[in-house]
């Protein structure tokens, strides 16, 4: 059957049959349309603000099916879109009625525990590596959602628990795999093809399609010092005070973030605080436990908490521990900003938005980095916003459309009151579909260069359906 496929330039052509069949006979993963078996399975997406139906999918198996997908969509001008972990805010993994390349079934990952390296293909999720490396004993820093995919995470620059220690996922990526708009494959690292290796690194997808990451390892585990300690929403401001203080002096082993939302039905936490606004501080302690228990005294002895389950916990499951808050189906809109500090002014902002936050779902999350991140020098990789401290994540969460907008408004009220404390930079990741205009606070002052990267490698802008950099001598 001829399928009408949309084009970079929005409008429809008719691929026939006859070149789909030709398409097929020289992959070996299947080529879906609507109604056929595995087509939901790969337009769906984690963020439930998106149902996209792409005209065709290609369920690749290996790099030579994206490499002949590519050619066919650059051949004809398609629109193409690519899928990994599918986990990405702003839907940018599938586009409507074009060409999607779901790569969610490349998952393979081989750990070199000699070289303490490992090779990832790009279908991978971070409990797929984490399982794979923790068994020799070794990790390297991703994010904090065991279902996110590591393709996506890593291009846009990717941090977690590790990253004061280690760095961010970009800052331990030795190599990468990258299928060009030509469809070629070149290997892409310090030495070989280091523009395009500089360019993957914070540049989102936008040079081509990464079939496989080789990243550094660190030893690790298989227990850290870990977890969550709770206070009641009315003890934020002063508890937070004392928590920056604390959290400017932590070595780099320390992670210590927070979290501002209701509290779920946490079993831990007595029955009449769950769905009350509290504070909860997130601990994560990478070096010996002894050392961890002296450092956190003061923190966990702070005010009168509501409850501290800090402890030793295996750090291949501390990577879960908001998974149950992450789950996919439901609807999400992201804001976020870069803060040197934070501010007794920022506090409170966060501190009124949390007493009316709009639903138990949502949450103020605020991520500690600095350390490690922050000595990589802003030009050594496209991600350049090394000198964001702190970076604010506000995640609005609920499950029914006829609250889009109270959520939604929310979120850019309290997005617009803690402009004047941020940075101005912004974190690739967490930009929603409606930041066009932030595109080159993204990537900051290396903008021009990853300009001129663009034109080089992707001229006719056939990776567009991500935070987009588009080439000046593109046609559209």
């Amino acid at each position: 059957m001829d399928v009408s496929i949309r084009t970079g330039k929005g409008q429809d052509v008719t691929v026939s049959a006859g070149e789909l069949d030709s398409l097929r006979s020289r992959l070996r993963g299947p080529v879906v349309t609507a109604g056929e078996a595995g087509y939901d399975e790969a337009r769906t997406l984690w963020n439930a603000m998106y149902d996209r139906r792409p005209a065709v999918a290609v369920r690749c198996a290996g790099a030579a099916d994206v490499m002949q997908s590519v050619r066919f969509a650059a051949k004809q001008g398609l629109l193409l879109s690519v899928r990994g972990g599918g986990h990405n805010i702003a839907g940018n993994a599938v586009a409507d009625g074009g060409l999607l390349l779901d790569l969610s079934g490349m998952r393979s990952i081989r750990v070199d525990a000699n070289a303490q390296t490992v090779r990832v293909e790009a279908g991978a999720r971070l409990a797929d590596v984490d399982a794979e490396t923790q068994a020799f004993g070794l990790a390297t820093p991703l994010g904090i959602n065991s279902t996110t995919g590591v393709a996506g995470l890593t291009l846009g620059g990717g941090f977690g628990w590790l990253s004061r220690r280690w760095g961010l996922t970009i800052d331990n990526l030795i190599s990468a795999d990258v299928v060009t708009a030509e469809g070629g494959l070149l290997h892409a690292s310090a030495t070989e093809n280091p523009d395009l290796f500089w360019a993957i690194r914070g540049g989102g997808g936008n040079f081509g399609v990464v079939t496989s990451f080789e990243f550094g390892l660190h030893a690790l585990g298989p227990t850290v010092l870990a977890g969550l300690i709770l206070h009641p929403l009315a003890a934020a401001p002063e508890t937070l005070r004392f928590y920056r203080d604390f959290a400017e002096r932590a070595p780099d082993e320390l992670a210590c973030w927070f979290v501002l939302r209701k509290a779920p039905p946490l079993p831990f936490l007595a029955p009449e605080w769950h769905g009350k606004e509290i504070l909860a501080l997130a601990v994560c302690y990478s070096g010996p436990q002894a050392e961890g228990e002296m450092l956190l005294e003061p923190l966990r002895r702070f005010g009168q908490p509501l409850a501290d389950v800090v402890a030793p916990a295996p750090y291949a499951a501390w990577q879960t521990v908001l998974d149950p808050l992450l789950t996919p189906g439901q609807r999400n809109y992201w804001k976020s900003h870069d803060f040197r500090r934070l501010e007794d002014g920022l506090i409170d902002v966060f501190v009124d938005f949390a007493s009316r936050i709009p639903d138990p779902q949502t949450e103020i999350a605020f991520a500690q980095l600095g350390g490690a991140v922050g000595r990589v020098p802003s030009a050594d990789t496209a991600y350049t916003h090394r000198d964001g401290n702190w970076v604010l994540n506000v995640h609005t969460r609920w499950s029914d459309p006829a609250n889009d907008a109270k959520c939604i408004g929310w979120a850019r009220e309290l997005f617009n009151a803690a402009t004047p404390f941020a940075t101005g930079g912004a974190y690739v990741n967490f930009l929603t579909q409606d930041e066009g205009a932030r595109v080159e606070q993204a990537y900051g002052s290396n903008y021009n260069r990853l300009l001129e990267l663009k034109n080089r490698y992707d001229p006719t802008n056939l990776f567009r359906v991500n935070v987009n950099i588009r080439p000046p001598i593109s046609a559209t």
